[in-house]
């Protein structure tokens, strides 16, 4: 059963996305989700993230407006990083959203 507030959290969050799916506007922008791109299991380019939470070599964990973004490999390396966007090199084994 959801509290009194994650209900309405939860409503606004569907009011939302519904919104964004019928006038076919650019979910990233308008709900500030994370974009993220994976050239084979070498590279990730994460958009839109808020934070860095966890940085080791086998493992990142990076904040976003929506979810935690944690990423599991060797040698991983944050190659760049600017206010809206972060390149992470390095074998890349698992990546998963919490």
């Amino acid at each position: 059963m959801y509290k009194k507030n994650e209900k309405h959290s939860f409503r606004n969050h569907d009011l939302k996305t519904n919104m964004v799916e019928t006038l076919h506007l650019p979910k990233d922008y308008v709900l500030g989700s994370a974009i993220v791109t994976i050239t084979g299991n070498c590279e990730l380019l994460i958009e839109n993230y808020k934070g860095i939470l966890e940085y080791h070599c086998e493992s990142l964990m990076i904040q976003t407006k929506t979810c935690r973004i944690h990423i599991c490999g060797k040698q991983l390396e944050i190659s760049y990083y600017t206010n809206e966007e972060m390149k992470i090199t390095g074998c890349i084994k698992e990546i998963h959203y919490l």
